[in-house]
């Protein structure tokens, strides 16, 4: 059996196409993008046809699954769209931008399954790191430090983001080092402070801050720093900093390594490892094995409800200049 499944929005949702092409497991169905000469030109290379509208996709009773890469304002109506047509799937992140929006998604799920393409999970270098600070490796992990350097101020200025109405650049971009603590670490947050500006942005269109600082309080004392840093002159990178009673993993500029010596002379281990995934399409062979092979849907779709989750939340708090308790779903 395979699983056929439809891409709606081909800017990145293209590596999604081609990653499910490519899977022995899948069959790329149709696609559909805004620019219909786009997706001729894909189907043209990798097969499948080209759906005329979102609609036609819902209709079609043959497909099991829809992958989206479309706008952030758009994921939830999308979403509920696809449940209510019976099909698994595959969101771009954000997953959503509201808690109602939220509420409504985690109803009309029921049995099927939810993946976002959080794509930090499939790098090389933080699947080494989960399993080196569940093996111990860091000792206790006492705080977490994640920066989202985006180094693409002309995508907010000049791009959709800056024409979507209380876009959110933590959702958009900061949402990725959320989800990277809270899935190394395997807890969620229980309390939120945020402060921002648009500093960078504000001779420009672009109506909201630009950079965010969220401190997060976790359950076992863990304090987690994430920025959503988009007006940055610097390259696009992620850059993380996990300290333990043992050692102290760094990825930043300098690339990845272990301080497992307090003596400032000491040199760290440097490892190797990949910081990002091959292809931003990494993630979708897993969620198509997991529908064949009938995974509990839930645990997957309660990690993306409480990434998302934390992301709101710090806007919330960024918005009443206040630390907020976060509550789940």
């Amino acid at each position: 059996m395979k699983v056929s499944a439809a891409v709606i929005g081909l800017g990145v949702g293209e590596q999604h196409a081609r990653a499910v092409a490519a899977h022995p497991r899948a069959r790329l169905a149709a696609v559909h993008d805004l620019d219909p000469e786009r997706s001729a030109r894909l189907v043209a290379a990798i097969g499948g046809k080209v759906a005329p509208s979102y609609d036609a996709i819902l209709a079609d009773e043959g497909i099991d699954a829809v992958v989206l890469a479309t706008y952030d304002d758009q994921h939830a109506a999308q979403v509920l769209a696809a449940f209510s047509a019976g099909k698994h799937v595959f969101c771009e992140k954000p997953l959503c931008r509201t808690t109602a929006e939220l509420r409504a998604i985690a109803l009309a799920r029921r049995d099927r399954h939810l993946a976002c393409n959080l794509i930090l999970r499939a790098a090389p270098l933080y699947r080494w790191l989960r399993d080196a600070i569940r093996a111990g490796e860091l000792g206790e992990i006492y705080a977490i430090d994640g920066d989202y350097l985006y180094g693409r101020l002309e995508k907010i200025t000049l791009g959709w983001r800056g024409d979507v109405d209380d876009y959110s650049v933590f959702q958009g971009g900061g949402v990725h080092l959320v989800d990277l603590m809270m899935w190394l670490l395997g807890e969620r947050p229980a309390r939120v402070s945020a402060v921002g500006n648009r500093i960078v942005t504000r001779d420009t269109a672009f109506r909201y801050p630009d950079f965010v600082a969220a401190t997060y309080e976790l359950p076992s004392g863990i304090v987690g720093r994430i920025t959503a840093n988009f007006g940055c002159v610097h390259k696009h990178q992620h850059v993380l900093r996990v300290f333990g009673t043992k050692a102290t993993f760094i990825h930043d500029d300098a690339g990845a390594r272990v301080h497992v010596l307090r003596d400032p002379g000491g040199p760290p281990r440097r490892l190797d490892h990949a910081p990002v995934a091959a292809n931003k399409g990494d993630l979708v062979p897993g969620f198509v094995d997991a529908i064949l092979d009938r995974v509990d849907p839930a645990p997957t779709a309660r990690h993306e409800f409480d990434v998302i989750t934390a992301c709101m939340a710090a806007d919330r708090a960024l918005a009443a200049h206040e630390p907020i308790a976060i509550e789940y779903p």
